[in-house]
């Protein structure tokens, strides 16, 4: 069982992929008890939540607007995922903290050291803002908080897809899912798993990444526990 985790979610998966709202209150509650499945293994828990539900960097700069500001536009959508999320997990039970790479008057300011209070205190933390810098992915994100909070794994929850394949299942009817795999090869394919540089941080990293389907609401808790489903990176 890993003892403490970071999970990777995407904004969509707080809209159950409906195109006329950016929040679905059937998935966030479905994500909160998935939250807390894992919680209630006796991991500690923190997630950071992509924005796509409600603004990409860019894809805002097709509008027009600048991609730097596009980026502070997503940095602000993954604080309202977190909050919506955080307020859902209070809902059934789990406590929950909000913590914000940049100044937000309504959450506290992330540091590692308050962020290893709350886990201690067995709150399920929420990294919202990313890095607080433009350029940066939310995957960038995810790893760098996974090594500054010393997690020993991030689980990576994929929209119905079981792992990482050598290529599109959808297409490719020769496609095969890998079960265990190195960072150096994922850079050497050019697999689309998570972005290249967030890869490369976790070459020398003893965190394990498990990419698996979130589709599947008890995946979160077996991968939490180590079973061996879906794919896994190591470094190297």
């Amino acid at each position: 069982m890993y003892s403490r985790i970071l999970l990777k979610l995407s904004g969509e998966a707080l809209s159950g992929g409906k195109k006329d709202g950016i929040l679905d209150s059937e998935a966030l509650l479905n994500t909160a008890k998935a939250v807390k499945a894992i919680a209630d293994t006796g991991s500690e828990v923190t997630i950071v939540i992509g924005a796509g539900n409600i603004a990409r960097g860019a894809i805002v700069e097709k509008l027009g607007i600048n991609r730097v500001s596009g980026d502070y536009m997503g940095m602000l959508g993954t604080v309202i995922n977190c909050i919506a999320l955080k307020e859902t997990l209070e809902k059934i039970g789990q406590k929950a903290v909000v913590l914000s790479a940049v100044n937000v008057t309504f959450t506290e300011i992330y540091t590692p050291e308050l962020a290893d209070k709350y886990l201690k205190e067995k709150n399920v933390v929420l990294f919202g803002a990313g890095t607080g810098k433009p350029f940066f992915t939310t995957d960038t994100c995810a790893t760098l908080r996974a090594i500054e909070i010393k997690a020993d794994a991030i689980l990576i929850a994929k929209n119905g897809v079981d792992g990482i394949y050598s290529d599109n299942p959808l297409t490719n009817k020769d496609a095969y899912m890998f079960k265990e795999i190195t960072c150096s090869e994922i850079i050497k394919r050019d697999l689309k798993v998570m972005d290249l540089s967030a890869v490369e941080m976790l070459k020398d990293k003893d965190i394990d990444v498990r990419v698996f389907n979130m589709n599947k609401t008890e995946n979160f808790a077996k991968v939490a526990r180590g079973e061996d489903i879906g794919t896994t990176i190591k470094k190297g």
